[in-house]
């Protein structure tokens, strides 16, 4: 199969424009408007940078005994064991600082010198920092895991959010790539997603090849991140290049349409492929990086790697209109140019209408169970509600569906009585 080439790009005034939104089909003359298409955000999701070393004496042994809260390193950690899948026996995570740390090898003894820690970094960490600052803090945390501390690559998954555009129906049938692995889950409902569960709809998720190479997602983000209850953080990164002085500009984001998500994840074995494979044309150097942060100025090269990898196609020889666009106008941005201290955007306050809300609603359930026990009417239950420091969210909650504060309480004294007619105060 030859290569394919791009589309030709014009302006609306039907000239030829390298950042036009008019898409020309070389072949068929088929004309594509991506002019309502909308990038909200280009960059590293998740990082994995692995280490190689000794493990510091004693490590192996403290870790064995610990199952809940550890204090190590000067962090607080949920410590625990992990499957063996994962080619790691012990795991420290702390989601609130962003880090998980998979410790000691399977299949080599501690004492001796081996690929024994990998630690994987959130997008709210990977957003907080410059990359020589994130770089910094993983390797301070690896030096206190290992003696003879060496770096042994890393992963990346590097994404792009756009609004404004439908998948094609037939979207696994254009999709050409090598791979042989192709997954399209839109039939499900409940699928793991890097190891957290979501819930989706049909035709919003899918998939082409395996962990252990490159991997090519495209999905409502939207749904996903509200099914982990990350809708707030997600949303404060895409609205994070609105115009603050006019809600109608056509570049923000709109809370009412899906955010998709094209991601490509690459295996470390991948990248240290790059590494040894790529060569600085200017000085005749192999690249020859081994951390995140050495490889920061080539991401923009391997995400056009990865989507000549895996080819969204028009005809036999060319591309779909939004494969050269992704492919000729994506930038992977970076972190702009921050200090340790300059890290005030990752807190963000959670709104109802930023998860499913069942949370909400277990906990009213449950709550009617208990006050219908006890005895207590529905305005000692209402007030007790509102002096509670969550009471923001369920009120919140309940705006989203248009109700008020009277209809809350209308809500509980009718549920009080439900339960109390119909169940009795037994519980």
């Amino acid at each position: 199969m030859t290569k394919p080439i791009d589309q030709h790009r014009i302006n609306f005034g039907g000239k030829e424009d390298p950042k036009g939104r008019l898409f020309v089909c070389p072949k068929t003359a088929a004309i594509t408007d991506l002019k309502n298409v909308r990038v909200l955000h280009t960059g590293v999701d998740t990082v994995r940078q692995l280490y190689r070393g000794k493990l510091v004496p004693g490590l192996v042994d403290k870790l064995a005994e610990s199952n809940g809260h550890v204090s190590m390193f000067g962090t607080v950690w949920f410590a625990g064991r992990v499957g063996r899948d994962s080619g790691y026996q012990y795991k420290l995570q702390n989601l609130d600082l962003g880090l998980i740390l998979l410790v000691k090898n399977f299949n080599a003894k501690p004492e001796h010198f081996g690929p024994h820690l990998k630690i994987e970094v959130s997008p709210h960490l990977i957003q907080s920092r410059t990359p020589e600052d994130l770089q910094k803090l993983l390797d301070s945390y690896a030096h206190q895991v290992l003696d003879e501390c060496t770096h042994n690559q890393c992963a990346i998954h590097i994404a792009v959010d756009i609004q404004g555009y439908n998948l094609p129906s037939d979207l696994v049938a254009r999709m050409h790539c090598k791979a042989r692995a192709q997954r399209d889950i839109s039939g499900v409902q409940r699928i793991e997603f890097d190891g957290k569960f979501a819930v989706y709809g049909r035709g919003e998720t899918f998939m082409w090849g395996a962990p252990s190479g490159i991997q090519l997602s495209m999905y409502n983000k939207t749904a996903q991140a509200k099914a982990i209850d990350k809708l707030d953080y997600w949303e404060s990164i895409w609205r994070s290049h609105d115009n603050p002085f006019d809600d109608k500009d056509p570049l923000n984001y709109d809370p009412s349409m899906p955010v998709l998500r094209i991601e490509l994840r690459y295996h470390h074995s991948v990248i240290e492929q790059f590494a040894q494979g790529s060569v600085n044309v200017t000085s005749g150097a192999v690249i020859d990086t081994h951390t995140y942060a050495d490889l920061v100025p080539h991401l923009t090269a391997i995400w056009r790697y990865g989507l000549s990898n895996f080819k969204l196609l028009d005809t036999p020889s060319t591309y779909n209109a939004l494969w050269t666009f992704l492919r000729q106008d994506i930038i992977v941005s970076i972190p702009p140019d921050l200090t340790p201290d300059d890290v005030e955007y990752k807190r963000h306050y959670k709104t109802a209408s930023g998860f499913s809300g069942k949370n909400v609603e277990l906990f009213l359930g449950n709550m009617i169970s208990l006050l219908a026990r006890e005895g207590v009417g529905a305005k000692k239950a209402f007030n007790s509600l509102q002096r509670w420091e969550c009471w923001t969210v369920i009120k919140d909650h309940f705006e989203q569906k248009g109700k008020t504060e009277r209809d809350i309480y209308d809500w509980i004294r009718d549920k009080l009585t439900e339960r109390t007619i119909r169940w009795g105060v037994a519980v």
